[in-house]
């Protein structure tokens, strides 16, 4: 799936085009690297995601098309 619409659908990002303005501006890391809105992301992967001072790091536990709000918190786990 695409890194931005795992970031929307997953709900880490509330609209798909910020998640891909994010991206665009390199506020967004996979695995270390910086991603495009079109960089592939499957289970394991590790996003990095800046915004100002805060920085968030989330590990990708499974992909899916659409979620609820009960099922997008599934979708990824917070890392230190």
């Amino acid at each position: 799936m695409r890194l931005d619409k795992y970031l929307k659908v997953s709900r880490l990002i509330k609209r798909r085009t910020l998640a891909k303005e994010a991206c665009t501006k390199g506020l967004i890391l996979v695995n270390g690297r910086l991603a495009k809105p079109g960089t592939a992301v499957k289970p394991g992967d590790t996003i990095e995601l800046t915004f100002g001072t805060k920085t968030r790091k989330v590990r990708v536990l499974e992909v899916r098309e659409s979620a609820s709000a009960d099922q997008a918190r599934k979708m990824y786990q917070e890392e230190g």
